[in-house]
């Protein structure tokens, strides 16, 4: 069995640790030049804010509603995500950190275990050692367990933890479960089984596996064979080195000085350096761009 934790609308999660006169409160997080939104309290996604919408196209709605917009702070999410992927090593052998605020757990020789009694037990450890919540799926699969992570994530009556583990569950999962949503699934993928009459992910995997191989390729396959609850993609205990490397934040407040420019490319060339040589890596190529508010159409850019 594998579990996917994943932590909830983490961005938001972390500026309400410091800030709990946000609880309740809608809450956004923009991107790093402030641009767009790329995290929601569950408050905001009620009030129609959309992953991805531009700070511009969502004024309106944010004043509102009187919802609080934060600039990303990278170096605080960093710090409060290895603090929940050390937790997770409390409780297994081995776990594959997948992303800033998500980490699959494998749980090979937990047969003897409560699966769900334990899931439950993760999920107060790090929500009272870090402060942060989370969500616990899991499953035969990655995929399967990435599905279990979302019914976790939107009905309370799990208790934060979902278990896919006999095939009526899976099924009446699969028959719930968008094909769009599907874990390896993409916009071009989703289209072409639309296409077919395939809504859900019970519909896709009642597809002949020979339709699959052929229009949606090995990737395609490997997801179909995961839903059906066989284990197609190992465990990556270690990451793979990043093939691009990015440091980059907004002013606080407007600023057309030579000296704070230069100060600041500086710092965010030394943390790219940082970072690079952590995975000893090299780089063939490097990049700086500077950009006006695009946002201030009362001044030219």
């Amino acid at each position: 069995m594998v579990g996917l934790a994943d932590c909830n609308n983490f961005y938001v999660s972390c500026e309400r640790l410091f800030n709990p006169s946000l609880n309740d409160r809608p809450v956004v997080v923009l991107s790093n030049n402030d641009g767009c939104i790329i995290a929601r309290s569950n408050e905001a996604k009620n009030h129609g804010i959309k992953m991805g919408q531009s700070l511009y196209e969502s004024w309106g709605m944010i004043e509102k509603h009187n919802i609080a917009v934060y600039s990303s702070n990278y170096a605080l999410y960093g710090d409060l995500s290895n603090r929940v992927m050390t937790l997770f090593g409390n409780f297994v052998e081995e776990y594959e950190i997948y992303s800033i605020d998500e980490s699959f757990l494998s749980f090979n020789g937990f047969q003897n275990y409560n699966l769900y009694e334990y899931g439950e037990k993760i999920v107060r450890t790090v929500r009272r050692g870090t402060g942060i919540p989370i969500s616990l799926g899991i499953a035969e699969t990655k995929t399967l367990a990435k599905v279990a992570n979302k019914f976790a994530k939107k009905y309370s009556a799990y208790r934060s933890v979902c278990i896919i583990d006999n095939n009526d569950k899976r099924e009446k999962a699969l028959r719930l479960f968008d094909v769009a949503d599907v874990w390896g699934i993409g916009k071009k993928q989703a289209a072409k089984l639309e296409r077919r009459g395939v809504r859900t992910a019970y519909d896709f995997i009642c597809l002949p596996i020979g339709w699959v191989r052929k229009n949606l390729t090995v990737e395609g396959e490997r997801t179909y064979r995961e839903l059906l609850g066989e284990p197609c993609i190992e465990m990556e205990l270690m990451p793979p080195s990043r093939k691009q490397i990015c440091t980059s934040r907004s002013f606080g407040e407007m600023t057309s000085q030579y000296e704070d420019l230069a100060e600041a490319i500086a710092n965010y060339a030394s943390s790219c350096a940082h970072k690079l040589r952590q995975q000893k890596s090299v780089a063939v190529s490097l990049m700086v761009f500077i950009h006006t508010n695009h946002f201030r159409t009362d001044q030219p850019q």
